[in-house]
């Protein structure tokens, strides 16, 4: 019998239990698409996040108080000295900090934000320098930034992200509009273009303001929350990271490295460790998706053998007329090839439909290798657990096949 007659006779085979047949390729559909999909999930969910990281700026730096990621204190550590301005004047010195591009200090709080009747709870109100806009890679969609005078003046603007925009003014243009912020009015004088990101802050929830202005009607003009800090490139993120440390160790006295007060941040360690998380988080949504697979393998080998049983007078004619042993084998292994092949081939498509979905928050990215993967892993699947269900029918004596009612 050649390979057109064998699959003649395994298309029959299906065929003939159409029902069956149907659920057992739905069996290797669910686990083919549910591999695809949920890998794409995690990939898309590690592309978010690290779009979101890159948008703050790739030279950007962050020096916030207590230890951790720039050093650990040490059990013998003096108390925690906060951040100040005067710390931020330092960094911003050339001479003691040359590959820092520019310094901005922030502090931050949460207000609610009043226009003509309609409140919004602001996740971050900023009170910062010019410099943060550059440093943090926040750019203006309509206006402009405020400027040094309106920071040497203590003016009361601010620039507003999108999502406060459209909450608090909805549909109406923003800009040289006046809200209340806190009970102190704010003039908007721009509005930043929209990052997008993934996680409980929303980035586009803000409101930036001069620094004095916020400290007078917020916070208080004690110690910042922490320095946003930019290098001169890229490249430059490693030394500008040793000066930042050196200057601010001599600013709070501290002798030991390994007793640091305060931390520094940048977005390649946050990247690289985001990166080692998701990776993490893909293989074992992976690992849960080919628990399916499996069980649509094992679905296989039940339906197979029911097939055997059935058609054992079948198995005990053909042999009697003189049918190898290998065309029985091949026969019943190309019906459960051809079972995976199918269902693995509609699993593809149902996969790459289901990714172009949003799920729960996020736009699945497909991994073209998890495609090629779980399909020919299905087809291995067909094989593999099609194997002893054929073996058995293929070494079924002639004469015991034919007693069989």
């Amino acid at each position: 019998m050649n390979a057109f007659e064998t699959l003649r006779f395994a298309f029959g085979g299906l065929a003939a239990n159409k029902v069956r047949s149907a659920l057992t390729m739905l069996g290797v559909l669910i686990g083919v698409a549910a591999v695809i999909v949920l890998l794409a999930v995690g990939n898309g969910s590690s592309q978010a996040v690290k779009d979101s990281i890159e948008k703050l700026g790739t030279n950007a730096l962050t020096v916030s108080s207590g230890g951790g990621f720039g050093g650990s204190r040490s059990s013998g550590a003096t108390v925690t000295k906060p951040l100040t301005l005067d710390d931020a004047k330092a960094l911003a010195d050339p001479a003691t900090a040359p590959h820092i591009e520019s310094v901005a200090p922030e502090t931050t709080t949460s207000q609610t934000a009043l226009y003509e009747g309609t409140a919004h709870t602001v996740g971050q109100v900023v009170g910062t320098y010019p410099a943060y806009f550059k440093a943090s890679n926040s750019k203006v969609a309509k206006g402009d930034y405020f400027s040094a005078d309106d920071v040497l003046g203590s003016r009361k603007v601010a620039v507003i992200g999108s999502t406060t925009a459209t909450d608090v003014f909805g549909t109406t243009d923003p800009v040289g509009k006046k809200m209340t912020l806190g009970g102190t009015p704010f003039t908007v004088v721009g509005v930043l273009a929209t990052k997008g990101g993934t996680g409980f802050q929303d980035p586009d929830d803000v409101v930036v303001a001069p620094l004095p202005t916020v400290q007078n009607a917020f916070t208080g003009f004690g110690s910042i929350g922490q320095i946003l800090v930019e290098a001169t490139s890229a490249g430059a993120t490693t030394p500008a990271q040793n000066e930042i440390t050196t200057v601010l160790m001599g600013r709070h006295g501290i002798k030991d490295p390994n007793a640091l007060d305060f931390r520094v941040s940048s977005q390649a360690s946050l990247l690289t460790t985001q990166a080692d998380t998701n990776r993490t988080f893909t293989v074992l949504l992976g690992a849960v998706a080919a628990i399916s697979l499996l069980v649509g393998g094992i679905g296989i080998t039940n339906i197979m053998l029911v097939t055997v049983t059935e058609r054992t007078r079948e198995i005990g004619i053909r042999k009697a007329i003189g049918a190898p042993r290998g065309v029985i084998l091949g026969q019943f292994l190309a019906e459960s090839t051809l079972l995976s092949l199918i269902g693995g081939g509609l699993g593809v498509a149902a996969g790459l439909i289901g990714s172009h979905f949003t799920i729960v928050g996020i736009k699945p990215v497909v991994i073209p290798e998890s495609v090629v993967g779980a399909f020919a892993i299905a087809v291995a699947i067909g094989l593999f657990f099609g194997g002893y269900p054929a073996g058995r029918a293929a070494s079924l004596r002639p004469i015991e096949a034919l007693r069989h009612e």
